[in-house]
C-alpha cells in the first residue's frame, strides 16, 4: 500500500488467492466464504479486546479479472475506499462482504490485481499458540544471526548495525516470526530448522507467501537535480534541502532515522549535482529513501600544510605564515575538486535495514533506475 495512506495497515496485511472452483460447487463455495467472514467478525467483536483499535477486514471474491493499474494506484497513490467502491461497480461479479468499516477493501482489491514477477519475492509466517500472545517470543537473537548463514537466499533477517531481529514483530499480534527470502522450499527448510531448536518458540502453525516487498513498486526510479541551498536542519536530527530537477523545484527530506542518507544530504552544497530516490508526501516533500552524490562542487578544504601544522593569517592584507619556522605564503585555500563518494554501491546510499520500509528494494538486490 502507499505509504502515504492514513489506514494503510489496512491494506498492508491483504492477501489474495486463486481458487478454482467447479461450476456446480460455486454455491457451496460461496456459503463457505460467507460463513467463514461472518465467524471471523463474530470472533472480532466477542474476543478482541475493547480498548483498542478493533480490525475491519474486508473480503473481496470475483470472478472478473481486476485491472492492474488498481494495484499499482494503491501502492503510488491515495485511494480512498468510495473511489474503490466506485470502481467496483464495473465488475457484476464481484461480492465485497464489509465488517464496520471499509476501508479493507483498498487493499483486498489491490491483493487482487496484483501480478506477481519471477523476481517478487516469498515471506513465511508462523503463527503463535494463543496461550502465547502477549509474552515475549523465545526467538533468541544468536539463532537469528545464523539464519542468514546457513540460508542465503533469505534476506532482511537481523539489522546488522544494531543486531536487532527484524523477523519478529515488536506488537502484541499472533504472529511468532516471518521469514523472507527468493526461494520459496528453503524458507520452508529455514522454518523447520528454526522450530528444531528447543530455544525457539514453537509455532502453532504457518503459511508462504508471495510478496511485492523489496520490489519498489511503490516509487518511479530515481531524479537527478542540481542542489540549490545549504542543508537546513531541524530539530531531531531532520535535515533537507532544496534541489532543481527538470526546471521544476523541489525540497527533499532526509530524517535523521534514515542515517548515512541523513549524513550525506548534510554535506550537500549548492550546485552538487545528486540522484535520489523518494516518495512525494501529503505535505509536498519528497521523503529521501536512496541518495547519491554525482558530482560535488570543489569544497574549500584547509588552509597550506608547513612543518605538519595548518599555516596562519599574519593578519589584514598579510601573507600566510607558518607559527613553527615563520616562512610565509600568499593567502590561499587549499580545496578538494569533489567530495569522497561511497564506493560500496556505485555511490549511492539507504538507510538501515531497521529504517527501511518493506517495499524499498536494497542496493545489493539492485540499483535505482531512471523512471
Amino acid at each position: 500500500m502507499w505509504p502515504f495512506a492514513p489506514e494503510r495497515t489496512r491494506g498492508n496485511a491483504a492477501l489474495g488467492a486463486i481458487c478454482t472452483v467447479e461450476t456446480e460447487s460455486f454455491s457451496l463455495f460461496e456459503n463457505l466464504i460467507q460463513d467463514f467472514f461472518n465467524e471471523l467478525r463474530q470472533e472480532i467483536e466477542s474476543d478482541y479486546p475493547t480498548d483498542g483499535t478493533l480490525p475491519n477486514p474486508c473480503l473481496v471474491y470475483t470472478t472478473d479479472e481486476f485491472p492492474s493499474e488498481w494495484y499499482w494506484s494503491s501502492v503510488r497513490q491515495l485511494v480512498t475506499p468510495s473511489s474503490r467502491i466506485n470502481d467496483l461497480t464495473q465488475f457484476p461479479e464481484t461480492t465485497v462482504l464489509f465488517s464496520k468499516g471499509k476501508s479493507g477493501i483498498v487493499g483486498a482489491t489491490a491483493a487482487i490485481s496484483w501480478q506477481s514477477k519471477d523476481s517478487s519475492t516469498w515471506e513465511l509466517i508462523s503463527w503463535r499458540n494463543s496461550q502465547q500472545i502477549g509474552s515475549e517470543r523465545g526467538i533468541p537473537a544468536a539463532i537469528i544471526q545464523s539464519l542468514s548463514v546457513k540460508f542465503p537466499s533469505t534476506f532482511a533477517n537481523r539489522d546488522p548495525s544494531t543486531g536487532r531481529s527484524l523477523i519478529a514483530p515488536r506488537t502484541n499480534c499472533p504472529v511468532l516470526y516471518g521469514i523472507r527470502g527468493d526461494v520459496a522450499d528453503e524458507l520452508v527448510s529455514a522454518h523447520e530448522w528454526l522450530q528444531g531448536h528447543d530455544s525457539v518458540e514453537a509455532a502453532d502453525s504457518f503459511a508462504l507467501h508471495r510478496t511485492n516487498q523489496v520490489s519498489d513498486d511503490h516509487v518511479v526510479g530515481y531524479y537527478e537535480s542540481v542542489v540549490l541551498n545549504p542543508p537546513s536542519e531541524k530539530q531531531g536530527g531532520h535535515a533537507s534541502v532544496s534541489v532543481l530537477t527538470d526546471n521544476q523545484h523541489s525540497t527533499i527530506v532526509a530524517f535523521a532515522e534514515s542515517g548515512h542518507v541523513n549524513k550525506l544530504l548534510r554535506s550537500l552544497k549548492p550546485g552538487d549535482l545528486i540522484q535520489w530516490v523518494g516518495l512525494h508526501s501529503t505535505d509536498g516533500d519528497y521523503h529521501l529513501e536512496r541518495l547519491k552524490l554525482v558530482n560535488g562542487v570543489p569544497r574549500l578544504a584547509t588552509r597550506p600544510i608547513c612543518c605538519g601544522k595548518s599555516m596562519r593569517s599574519a593578519g589584514n592584507e598579510q601573507p600566510l605564515r607558518c607559527l613553527v619556522c615563520g616562512d610565509t605564503h600568499e593567502k590561499a585555500w587549499l580545496i578538494t575538486p569533489n567530495p569522497d563518494k561511497n564506493t560500496q554501491f556505485n555511490g549511492w546510499v539507504e538507510p538501515s535495514p531497521s529504517n527501511r520500509r518493506h517495499l524499498a528494494k536494497p542496493l545489493h538486490r539492485g540499483f535505482p533506475t531512471p523512471p
